[in-house]
């Protein structure tokens, strides 16, 4: 007999395998699948051996303990070994004839082979003789063992009404030590899964091993035993009647001549999953009026977690009736009631004990701040919407508190935060990649601007000696002279020349920025009396505050303003409007320039800060404002942002540009 330890290992998970669906969780009736570290645990303290997680996981993650290297040490340990099987085989072995089953566990090596049937109906009379003797009593019928251990872990205050008889996996097992001997070992065959825990803490020694059909289906490949291969035999006696039916809903009522009077409802039948909780419930309230319950875990038997059948749950009990009928039209009626006669004597007497799994509710302000952490801070927020494994929210929340679920099940929640999360991420990819193209433009203007104060210097000398050698010729050369046109061409290109040398020398410095609170409304019109606006265009100036204090270096935003003020005039040649605006947000004031020219092409956008890069004719501009403007914006920790439109269907064409700074400026 296998050891009480051997209840930990019941049904584990395969970590490799589980993909956290949260499947098992809303198919376990016992809540006892816990979610740590994205894996689904089964509790074994809390696990009543139905086997639902095992049949609805479509990944295999879930096993179940297997008994298949004991029972083969039995076979081949020399003692009797008996084979019990379970009603619900018709359902399972539709390849075989029930003759070519019993040949072939005979062949394996088990010296008897007895139906579970009789058992049942021994079990069935025992029902007909408690509610004869006490017709006035509550009863929950205890031929499911997934059931005896929900009420036992979660209404140990019902166990006084669970039904003192044994399984018909007992009841038969004990017919079989009666027949055959003590010594005579028991391996019980079935499609339930829950019946590994009774044979191995419940039946008190009389079942040894508990198989599956999956199972004794896996043992017979091993042996290599096909159906045909080996003669075909006849179950040992006695022979069952119409306890045949148990594996059916309703079945053991109808085995056991009892009526389901629904007028009178003092009979109830319930099975599966949700049923089945839901009907010991109304029980415990005492809603429900009932002197007998007959309670299955499964939709009968017959839809066990050990079968390998796919066929559907309606097939398979027609597949069962039809062996009933079967049997019940060859059977020895005689026999079998002198065989019931022979063991109405026989213990079918069982006890129960309590192992409480319940757990305190959390308090309601518990509750509430768990629900705000899975983002339910109203009732709007709770969509119930099972997702987590759990029928509700509230419920999903109490598992959190018991340690059995986490608030990252919560599938809305998780999304919300995924999206928000998402989103977070595209802004700081953003601005990592605004950052890095800031980063890389600095360097290129580093390293030109290291380039062109080279440049200046050298040049700047040589062109101060030829501007005051041109300047002293244009004065000596007389107003008749046909050199003083040349010589006016050389000075006026020779100045332009000092122009761009002092532009490329104010590019290259890299000056630190004198901080000093400054008023910004006054730089713009400081800058606005410096670049007086030329006939026809429009000056419109807009201030939020009619004063913006901030702490910048006074002569370079001047600069700043300056610059993008002639460039937004020279953009309007036939005039347009000029718009500055100031404001503050956040800790930062800012600046913007507008005017309404043609725009700049997309093509350009990128240029727009590299040195020397100009749309201007040759004459008008030595491409050098916009890379100082933007040095100095930098140096002052600040941003520079550029609008465009060149599309007149788009809208209004034109540009403005936006300067943001720190209205608390940053000293190195």
């Amino acid at each position: 007999m296998a050891t009480s330890s051997a209840r930990a290992k019941l049904v584990s998970t395969i970590p490799e395998r589980c993909r956290v669906c949260y499947t098992c969780v809303r198919e376990c009736p016992a809540k006892a699948i816990r979610i740590a570290g994205w894996q689904a645990e089964v509790i074994p303290e809390r696990c009543i051996g139905c086997g639902n997680c095992v049949r609805v996981c479509s990944q295999g993650a879930k096993q179940v303990a297997s008994s298949v290297t004991p029972v083969e040490d039995l076979l081949a340990s020399g003692a009797k070994v008996a084979a019990c099987i379970a009603p619900s085989f018709p359902a399972e072995f539709r390849d075989m004839a029930p003759g070519q089953l019993v040949g072939l566990l005979r062949k394996m090596g088990f010296a008897y082979v007895h139906e579970v049937s009789f058992g049942a109906d021994l079990v069935a009379a025992e029902y007909r003789l408690l509610l004869d003797r006490d017709p006035k009593g509550y009863y929950i019928s205890t031929t499911c063992p997934a059931i005896v251990g929900y009420v036992e872990r979660y209404h140990p205050n019902l166990i006084q009404f669970l039904a003192p008889i044994v399984s018909p996996m007992v009841a038969t097992a004990r017919v079989i030590k009666d027949l055959h001997g003590k010594d005579t070992r028991v391996v019980f065959v079935g499609p339930c899964v829950a019946k590994k825990e009774e044979a191995w803490n419940e039946s008190s020694g009389d079942v040894d091993e508990a198989l599956t059909f999956a199972e004794i289906r896996q043992m017979l490949k091993v042996h290599g035993l096909v159906p045909g291969s080996v003669p075909a035999s006849d179950f040992d006696a006695p022979h069952g009647g119409l306890g045949a039916l148990f594996p059916m809903s309703r079945g053991m009522l109808q085995a056991a001549h009892i009526r389901e009077d629904l007028l009178a409802s003092d009979v109830v039948a319930a099975d599966g999953r949700s049923s089945f909780v839901e009907v010991i419930k109304e029980f415990e309230s005492e809603d429900l009026n009932a002197h007998l319950l007959e309670v299955l875990c499964c939709n009968g038997c017959i839809m066990g977690s050990g079968m390998t059948s796919q066929a559907p749950l309606f097939r398979r009990r027609a597949r069962v009736s039809q062996y009933v009928r079967a049997s019940m039209e060859t059977l020895d009626k005689a026999r079998w009631e002198k065989d019931v006669a022979r063991f109405l004597g026989l213990d079918l007497g069982r006890t129960f004990s309590a192992k409480d799994q319940r757990a305190a509710e959390p308090s309601p302000d518990l509750l509430r701040e768990i629900m705000a952490r899975m983002g339910k801070l109203g009732p709007e927020d709770e969509l119930n919407c099972g997702a987590c494994g759990y029928d509700t929210c509230a419920e999903h929340a109490v598992a959190i508190h018991r340690g059995l679920a986490e608030s990252e099940m919560c599938l809305p929640h998780t999304i919300d935060q995924l999206r928000k999360t998402v989103g977070e991420l595209a802004e700081t990819n953003s601005q990592l990649a605004s950052t890095q193209q800031a980063l890389m433009h600095s360097e290129r203007l580093a390293s030109m601007g290291q380039l062109a104060a080279g440049i200046a210097h050298e040049v700047n000398n040589p062109l101060g000696v030829v501007l005051l050698y041109a300047h002293t010729l244009l004065e000596e050369a007389s107003t008749d002279t046909a050199l003083r046109a040349d010589l006016s061409m050389i000075v006026n290109e020779a100045d332009r020349c000092k122009k761009i040398v002092s532009g490329l020398l104010n590019f290259a410095r890299q000056n630190k920025v004198l901080l000093q609170e400054t008023d910004l409304c006054e730089l713009v019109s400081q800058a606005l009396r410096t670049v007086p606006a030329p006939e026809g265009i429009t000056v419109d100036v807009e201030h939020e505050s009619p004063s913006l204090l901030a702490e910048l270096d006074r002569d370079q935003m001047v600069q700043v303003l300056s610059n993008l003020v002639r460039n937004a005039m020279e953009a309007m040649p036939g005039g347009g409007i000029l718009a500055v605006a100031t404001g503050a947000r956040d800790g930062h004031v800012f600046f913007s320039v507008s005017d309404t020219g043609t725009g700049i092409p997309e093509e350009h956008l990128n240029k727009i800060y590299t040195p020397f890069f100009t749309t201007k004719p040759i004459g008008k501009g030595t491409g050098l404002g916009l890379p100082v403007t933007y040095g100095i914006v930098k140096m002052h920790r600040g941003d520079i942002q550029v609008k465009t439109n060149v599309d007149p269907a788009a809208g209004p064409t034109g540009t403005t540009f936006t300067v943001v700074l720190p209205r608390h400026g940053q000293r190195d």
